[in-house]
């Protein structure tokens, strides 16, 4: 799973046991990202019993210092350490070294954001989908995406919307551009304000990208390759 957010682990469990999870892969330290590992080390710990050992918690380099001094809060010791440790094995990524998980093979590079945070391509034999996470745009997205399956890339700014410098997000406008420029084959937007209309972003993006185009919600799944 990538990056866990608000609500994320609830409408996981829609879907999918949560104990079938392999690994979960935290893109950047921005609370609308990671914040329901809290529930998740809950369920971990107090729900059904989990088969396969503790859950691979990837972070980027600077991550497990910040979450261990959040849920510090949750813990009598103060640190965090027991909290996590009881269900995680956390362990940092290096953006310049894949990951393997099973048949998964994950690669990563630096994304535009206000923090540390990271894109991936996730790829099985020689289909992949990659995830842009938070960022502006930027050429080594449009190079980790090249021939992608699918683009999974925010789409934070309304068409009318700028961002001042230091930039962060895209637009709709820009997400399609960078997945034209990647030759990526289909793109899903994501991670837009609830005060924008989805069609307004998929018609934006529909003007710059001619693949396969459209909007992420809840519990859309897709079959990829």
């Amino acid at each position: 799973m990538f990056d866990l957010g608000s609500g994320a682990f609830a409408n996981l469990r829609q879907l999918v046991d949560y104990n079938r999870l392999d690994a979960v892969v935290i893109t950047h330290m921005h609370a609308d990202h990671f914040l329901d590992l809290i529930p998740l080390r809950y369920a971990l710990k107090y729900g059904s019993v989990r088969r396969h050992g503790k859950l691979d918690l990837l972070l980027p380099p600077s991550g497990e210092k910040m979450l261990r001094r959040l849920v510090g809060a949750f813990a009598p010791e103060g640190d965090g350490t027991d909290f996590l440790d009881e269900v995680f094995s956390l362990r940092a990524y290096d953006d310049q070294r894949a990951v393997e998980i099973k048949d998964l093979r994950l690669t990563f590079s630096r994304a535009v954001h206000f923090i540390e945070a990271y894109s991936i391509r996730a790829q099985v034999n020689s289909t992949s989908v990659t995830y842009s996470a938070d960022t502006a745009p930027c050429d080594p997205l449009v190079n980790l995406a090249r021939g992608t399956n699918l683009l999974l890339c925010e789409s934070t700014l309304g068409p009318s919307d700028g961002e001042a410098e230091p930039r962060g997000h895209c637009s709709a406008r820009e997400a399609a551009v960078m997945g034209h420029q990647s030759g990526a084959a289909s793109l899903i937007l994501t991670h837009y304000g609830s005060g924008i209309p989805p069609e307004t972003l998929a018609e934006e993006a529909r003007l710059h990208f001619k693949g396969d185009c459209g909007v992420a919600d809840d519990f859309l799944q897709m079959v990829v390759g």
